[in-house]
């Protein structure tokens, strides 16, 4: 169980951050979250969808890491097997949460129990005299832009749905032992109604900059390619032998 607590120097003076940390804490996560101002380079290396949260209608841009949940074959103890690691997952053991001394105001927070911490590590957040280390300004500077790039990513996600570009799909696999899955529950841009936009509406996208994280995940779909490569590779026996993403029809829902 994750000790999330807002840092502070009067109680935390002595808490230092392990130098080397890896990835052990997402092993067995499947997907990841993701921002807009992310896409293009993640796109290099994970396919990039939208997910619904349950019990709402809320969007959520994500990197897939497996192929069913609990698995990550991106993952192994000695390294992670792509060049870009989404923002959100290289934060450990940092996060914002808000300040209960400042109604309504996000701060930087740690988890305690987290095994990247403790007064034997070697990154201290706080010198001799109190201030903040060039470590801890750093770490600020980065969950400053991780919450700047999640706010710019709910506006990108409503300006999606607000032009109704988004379409539900499902990734259907064939497995060599001739078992096939349907993975559901996920979103893509609908190519179609991208290309049936108005000029001036193409025009205000590309003003916007809105096309470049658009074509991003538009061409991170063939990254299910690497997912099945991963698996085919990894120690499952479930091998994969075809997989590909397909728009889920009127009929089918």
């Amino acid at each position: 169980m994750a000790n999330i607590t807002p840092i502070k120097k009067e109680t935390h003076q002595n808490i230092k951050i392990a130098a080397k940390r890896d990835l052990s804490h997402v092993a067995n996560q499947h997907i990841a979250p993701i921002t807009a101002a992310e896409y293009s380079q993640a796109a290099t290396s994970y396919p990039i969808v939208f997910v619904k949260d349950q019990g709402s209608e809320r969007y959520r841009s994500v990197v897939m890491l497996g192929l069913e949940a609990g698995e990550n074959l991106y993952h192994n103890e000695e390294t992670w097997n792509a060049v870009y690691i989404p923002q959100s997952l290289s934060m450990t053991p940092f996060s914002l949460g808000l300040d209960p001394e400042k109604e309504k105001t996000l701060t930087a927070c740690v988890d305690l129990d987290n095994k990247f911490v403790g007064e034997d590590k070697e990154h201290e957040l706080f010198d001799a005299e109190g201030n903040d280390t060039e470590f801890f300004k750093g770490v600020q500077d980065s969950l400053g832009r991780l919450y700047d790039n999640e706010v710019m990513n709910e506006k990108f996600i409503k300006e999606l749905l607000d032009n109704d570009l988004l379409m539900e799909l499902e990734l259907n696999v064939n497995f060599a032992s001739g078992e096939t899955k349907k993975l559901v529950g996920l979103y893509g841009v609908d190519e179609k109604k991208l290309q049936a936009l108005s000029d001036d509406k193409v025009l205000d996208f590309h003003k916007r900059g809105l096309f470049v994280p658009i074509h991003a995940m538009l061409g991170s779909i063939g990254q299910v390619n690497r997912l099945a490569q991963l698996r085919n590779q990894s120690e499952s026996t479930a091998k994969v032998n075809a997989i590909r993403f397909t728009p889920v029809t009127t009929e089918e829902k």
